[in-house]
């Protein structure tokens, strides 16, 4: 069930009404149909993936338990590395088991050998990575000592499946989600609303933007060989712009979706393409993704601290395992690579946290400013190329298209309605990049007629742009 989809439209009024006006007195109740909601959500992707889903939570709240109660350390250090196991071999079979198995037989090709290796035909259970991930924070945190482990178990539940992040995240924490789930919620019309309208800016963002980026973006990389230089460019920005409308667009409207709720999941975008440095952008892009990465593995081996060699390895070993976490696939580990590339130098002159507040808070643009946002920007199109392409060949091959006498000619394929859209929808995030979503207090102080013209044509370029068939969300396959 994707969020631009009828279906969708249809099912969330009705989660809703039977959640406040049948449910609302009886917190339990509430999440109880919170879970069978989220359950039902999952399964309409692949109703035999659920057990998967309900394994996987059944085995944390287990250890969890386990792990609270157990006083023999070397007891309570094996259930731990039992869910740690189990739930990275679940992922490792069903993501990377057949990257692997075909990397091995190249190799070995390499020496003269052939072998036929044994591979798995199955699909990758959507949202195994978001949920696996929200899985392992709670075990590791309840190992370290900094929570307790939930003895409810639908409240647990509800903590791991919640619907609006299950399939894409954010990844959220049991410190910030869990409290919430546990406490008594009110209908409050404000926040209802401000999640209408973040909803709504999602929409925007995944139909009007990334799925009109995609239709050039798809025509450019699969025949990138027939077009120049600066078509390729175009290629490139086009999917710079797809992704982040399409992923940002997501969690808007998951955000937006769990406040309808009363709840409040962690903010995963933070207007990234107005980042100085690239340092400033993975601060800013897929948030709860790099924050996790931080605390549970850049931190635990040394974060920062020591010597210039483990600096260096700290930062390619987290920004591999960054790249690898997306996909299994030798683009990904490259796109990871060169942004450890980009980040090393920021990191080894102390300059990493030079840019923490949102680009000119308050006041306007400077000549310095401009530079920096837009040196950044070509360094993430540039590493855009190799998360979008095929293969490491196909990447290869699109860069040194780009890089050819071509370059300095006029694109072959000219949108230029298209990139007016995109240079509206850069104009309205600039003028909303202090709030949590671009529209959040946008057009709150207009008239009323204003206001609501403003949303009827959002609404207008959706009805305009919404495709006959859904389109699924990129980071759906990760």
């Amino acid at each position: 069930m994707l969020f631009n989809s009828i279906d969708f439209a249809i099912f969330l009024p009705i989660v809703f009404v039977l959640y406040w006006f049948v449910t609302n007195r009886n917190l339990r109740l509430q999440n109880a149909l919170l879970l069978l909601a989220s359950y039902f959500f999952y399964a309409c992707w692949d109703w035999r993936f659920l057990f998967l889903l309900m394994f996987s939570t059944f085995l944390d709240y287990f250890t969890g338990l386990k792990m609270q109660t157990e006083e023999n350390q070397k007891r309570k250090r094996f259930w731990f590395w039992l869910s740690i196991l189990v739930n990275l071999g679940f992922l490792g079979v069903f993501k990377y088991y057949n990257f692997f198995a075909e990397s091995f037989v190249e190799a070995i090709f390499n020496f003269g050998l052939k072998v036929n290796p044994f591979t798995l035909s199955v699909i990758l259970p959507v949202g195994i990575s978001f949920y696996t991930f929200h899985g392992l924070s709670y075990v590791i945190d309840i190992y370290k000592g900094k929570i307790k482990a939930e003895r409810d178990f639908v409240d647990y539940a509800v903590f791991v499946s919640f619907f609006p992040l299950l399939v894409a995240g954010p990844i959220e924490r049991a410190t910030h989600l869990l409290p919430q789930i546990k406490r008594r919620r009110s209908f409050e019309y404000a926040k209802a609303a401000d999640g209408l309208r973040q909803i709504l800016w999602g929409l925007f963002k995944k139909v009007v933007i990334a799925d009109n980026c995609a239709t050039f973006t798809n025509q450019i990389f699969n025949n990138s060989a027939d077009y120049s230089g600066s078509t390729l460019v175009l290629g490139a920005i086009f999917f710079t712009f797809q992704i982040y409308g399409d992923f940002s667009g997501y969690s808007d409207i998951a955000l937006g979706t769990a406040r309808l709720f009363g709840i409040e999941l962690l903010q995963n975008f933070a207007f990234p393409y107005f980042s100085r440095d690239i340092a400033e952008f993975w601060r800013r892009w897929h948030i709860s993704l790099s924050s996790w990465f931080r605390d549970y593995l850049y931190i635990p081996l040394g974060g920062s601290k020591g010597g210039t060699g483990m600096k260096v390895r700290n930062t390619f070993i987290i920004f591999l395992v960054s790249g690898f976490w997306h996909g299994a696939n030798w683009t990904f580990i490259v796109w990871g690579a060169l942004n450890a590339i980009y980040f090393l130098p920021l990191l080894l002159t102390n300059k990493n946290r030079k840019n923490l507040e949102i680009t000119k808070k308050g006041k306007s643009l400077t000549i310095k400013n401009v530079s920096s946002i837009l040196f950044t920007f070509g360094l993430t199109v540039f590493a855009w190329i190799f998360f979008r392409a095929e293969n490491i060949g196909h990447a290869l091959q699109y860069v040194s298209g780009i890089f050819s006498k071509s370059l300095f000619s006029l694109p072959t394929i000219r949108p230029y309605y298209h990139i007016l859209l995109i240079v509206l929808f850069m104009w309205i995030e600039w003028l909303g990049r202090e709030q949590q979503y671009a529209i959040e207090k946008l057009g709150l102080q207009w008239k009323r007629f204003w206001r609501w013209t403003f949303y009827v044509f959002i609404i207008f370029l959706l009805g305009m742009y919404m495709e006959t068939d859904e389109t699924p969300f990129i980071y759906f396959q990760f």
